[in-house]
C-alpha cells in the first residue's frame, strides 16, 4: 500500500508539473507578412532558428475611402498569402512544422490612413462597412476553424469603429463564436486598450504594445525598463480586473534614433539607423515583462517570408531580421518555450 501511494504521488506530481508547464508556455510569436506566392518550406527555417512557436497570419482587407467604405478582400489582385487559399496553405505548412497560428485579419485604408480614426458620417455608410467587415471576418474565422488555428483576432486598432458601433461588435463576436471555436482576442492600440468594452467576451486582452518608454536618442536598457513602469502597472490592473492575460498582438521597435519615443511611427522619413536603440529596447521589454504571469507572450512586428533579402544593418524599419535584435529575440524565445 505504501509503495502504491508513493507511485500515485509521483504520478500526480508529474501531471501537475506537465500542466503547469503547459499553462506557463509563452506565445513566442512573429507577425508573418503575407507572401506573393505560395509559401516555400525553406521560408520556415528562419522561424525555427529564432525559436518562434507562434505566427500571426495577416490577410488584409482594403477600403478605398471613407466615402466608399466597403471592405474588399480575397481577390485575384492580392498576393496569394492574403487570399483564403493562401492563408489556408500557410497555416497548414506552419502546423506541419509545429508552429501555432493566430489568424489576424486587418484593414488597410486608402493612403495608409490610421484605422483607429475610421468613423463614418451616415447610417447607410456604417451599414456598408459593417456588412462587408462581417463577411471579411467570418470568412477568415471559417478558415481558422477549418485549419485548426489556435487563436483568432477579430480586429486591429479600430477604436472609433468600436466606440461608435458597440452593438455591432457584440453581435459580431457572437457570430464568430458560432463559426470558430478556438481562442479569441482583439488587437487594441496601446492608447486604446483600456476603453475596449468587450474584453469579457474574449479569451485574451490584445495590445499592440507601442508604448513610449524613452525620449533618448539611444535608450539604455535600464532607462527603457524604468519607462515601462507606469504602463506595466496599468496593464496588470486591467488584466486582474478582467481575469484575462494580456497578449502583445504586436510589439517591436524600429532600428532608428529615438525609437522608444514614439514607437508607433512607421514613416520612412526617419532614416537615422540605430541598431543599438532597437536592441536595447527589445531587451528591456523582454527583461521587464516576459516573466510576468499575466503576460501571455506576443508577436514581433514584423517578419517577412524572404528572410535573406530583408532587414540588415542598413535597414531602419521594424523588422529585426538580419539585425542584432534578431539574436536577442532568438535567445529569449529559446528560454521561454
Amino acid at each position: 500500500m505504501h509503495k502504491i501511494s508513493l507511485v500515485l504521488i509521483v504520478l500526480c506530481c508529474s501531471v501537475f508539473s506537465a500542466c503547469t508547464q503547459t499553462t506557463t508556455t509563452k506565445i513566442n510569436g512573429v507577425s508573418y507578412v503575407a507572401s506573393r506566392d505560395a509559401m516555400d518550406r525553406d521560408q520556415l527555417d528562419p522561424l525555427t532558428a529564432v525559436n518562434a512557436n507562434y505566427a500571426a497570419i495577416m490577410p488584409f482587407g482594403f477600403i478605398r475611402s471613407v466615402d466608399d467604405p466597403k471592405v474588399i478582400f480575397d481577390t485575384q489582385r492580392q498576393w496569394f498569402g492574403e487570399t483564403r487559399r493562401g492563408v489556408k496553405q500557410c497555416i497548414d505548412m506552419l502546423h506541419e512544422n509545429n508552429i501555432k497560428v493566430m489568424v489576424k485579419p486587418q484593414l488597410w485604408l486608402s493612403r495608409g490612413e490610421f484605422t483607429g480614426y475610421l468613423k463614418l458620417n451616415s447610417e447607410e455608410e456604417w451599414r456598408v462597412l459593417e456588412d462587408s467587415y462581417r463577411g471579411f471576418i467570418l470568412t477568415f474565422a471559417e478558415v481558422a476553424q477549418e485549419t485548426g488555428a489556435d487563436m483568432f483576432c477579430i480586429g486591429t486598432e479600430l477604436e472609433q469603429f468600436i466606440v461608435s458601433r458597440t452593438d455591432f461588435w457584440n453581435t459580431l463576436i457572437a457570430e464568430v463564436k458560432e463559426v470558430y471555436h478556438g481562442k479569441l482576442t482583439y488587437a487594441a492600440n496601446w492608447d486604446e486598450y483600456k476603453r475596449v468594452p468587450f474584453w469579457n467576451q474574449l479569451d485574451y486582452i490584445g495590445v499592440d504594445a507601442y508604448f513610449p518608454v524613452s525620449e533618448s536618442k539611444t535608450p539604455g536598457i535600464e532607462e527603457a525598463k524604468a519607462g515601462w513602469q507606469p504602463w506595466k502597472a496599468e496593464m496588470k490592473a486591467l488584466s486582474e480586473a478582467n481575469d484575462l492575460k494580456i497578449v502583445f498582438t504586436e510589439f517591436g521597435y524600429r532600428s532608428v534614433d529615438y525609437a522608444g519615443k514614439e514607437p508607433w511611427k512607421s514613416d520612412r522619413d526617419m532614416k537615422e539607423v540605430n541598431m543599438e536603440a532597437q536592441t536595447n529596447l527589445t531587451q528591456a521589454l523582454f527583461d521587464e515583462l516576459w516573466d510576468e504571469p499575466w503576460i501571455a507572450g506576443g508577436f514581433v512586428w514584423k517578419w517577412f517570408p524572404d528572410h535573406h533579402t530583408v532587414g540588415g544593418i542598413e535597414n531602419s524599419q521594424f523588422t529585426p531580421q538580419n539585425k542584432p535584435a534578431e539574436k536577442i529575440i532568438a535567445q529569449r524565445f529559446s528560454t521561454s518555450k
